[in-house]
């Protein structure tokens, strides 16, 4: 299958182009480079640098004759979206809607959509874990992006016959994101433990998330690619709760050495318990996680552990 990832120099695309690459898919990157690095990928992955906003974005697609794309490239940070709603709408809304575009000009026949665990808000407890059918109430102007280009895709199958998956993604974790200092707070813990910073933990602590392996969400939308259970909204998550204590203190027995957090004020936006189901995602993908938060947490702690070295 001829893949287009979009993002696919970056965090998660660099996990999916190894993983699609491994199984015989014939995967290319599309990138602007902004956050993805060339580095991230193998020297025989295919690369086109360009923003999915690009009004050559059309003419890319339908020279490389995909049979579908995946769209993960987009604005990811609660906070940016705070601090620039424009931006991110533009980033990932309008993004969107210019790779569905390319594909129905293209004839591309679906997109597998990342989307967020953003989507539901803070849910009440009794909620959790969380399903798709849920109320969506996104806290944030990242969580409404996305909401609203999920219902771009609705549409765009409605009215013109593109099929799409749409992944609910959990709090994704692994080597290679967050080299800048940005991405999620195991990436952000990993990077300062490695280099001998202390962590802060704004809140109580006691917050929770649905800590999945990039590995993992990277086999969850390879199964999208070719599920015969199409046109669906699927959480991909480990359907477990992990406290920020509890993830310091698993890091610690990691690094071979006690963490002590220092403790800031909560951040606007931030979501206090957090775990998604993924039931739906096991029956209607074939799929389920494999790898434990420990070893999960092994393998990002060694990456950064590595990168300090080679300093």
């Amino acid at each position: 299958m001829r893949v287009l990832v979009t993002g696919g120099a970056g965090f998660i695309g660099s996990h999916l182009m190894r993983y699609l690459k491994e199984r015989g898919d014939e995967p290319t990157a599309l990138d602007n480079l902004s956050t993805g690095r060339r580095e991230h990928l193998a020297d025989d992955m295919e690369l086109i640098e360009m923003d999915v906003r690009d009004e050559r974005l059309a003419g890319v697609v339908a020279t490389g004759q995909y049979d579908a794309i995946v769209h993960l490239a987009g604005q990811t940070l609660v906070s940016d979206s705070l601090d620039d709603p424009a931006a991110d709408a533009d980033s990932n809304v309008l993004g969107t809607v210019r790779v569905l575009e390319a594909a129905r000009q293209s004839g591309v026949k679906r997109v597998v959509f990342s989307s967020t665990a953003a989507a539901y808000g803070d849910a009440p407890e009794r909620d959790l874990p969380i399903k798709e059918a849920h109320k969506l109430a996104p806290m944030s102007f990242y969580g409404l992006s996305k909401v609203t280009a999920e219902r771009y895709l609705e549409l765009y199958h409605q009215c013109f016959g593109i099929d799409y998956v749409v992944l609910r993604f959990a709090n994704v974790y692994g080597e290679r994101q967050g080299d800048g200092g940005e991405g999620g707070v195991i990436s952000i813990f990993s990077r300062l433990v490695a280099s001998g910073e202390e962590i802060t933990i704004f809140g109580d602590g006691e917050q929770t998330r649905d800590f999945i392996y990039a590995g993992d969400v990277a086999s969850g939308v390879a199964a999208a690619l070719t599920t015969a259970q199409a046109n669906v909204v699927y959480n991909l998550s480990t359907q477990t709760q992990t406290s920020l204590r509890e993830l310091v203190d698993v890091l610690s027995n990691v690094a071979g050495r006690q963490i002590i957090p220092k403790y800031g004020p909560e951040r606007p936006g931030d979501i206090y318990k957090s775990s998604l189901s993924n039931a739906r995602a096991k029956r209607g993908l074939g799929w389920k996680p494999t790898v434990s938060l420990e070893e999960g947490l092994r393998r990002t702690y060694g990456y950064f552990m590595e990168k300090k070295e080679s300093l």
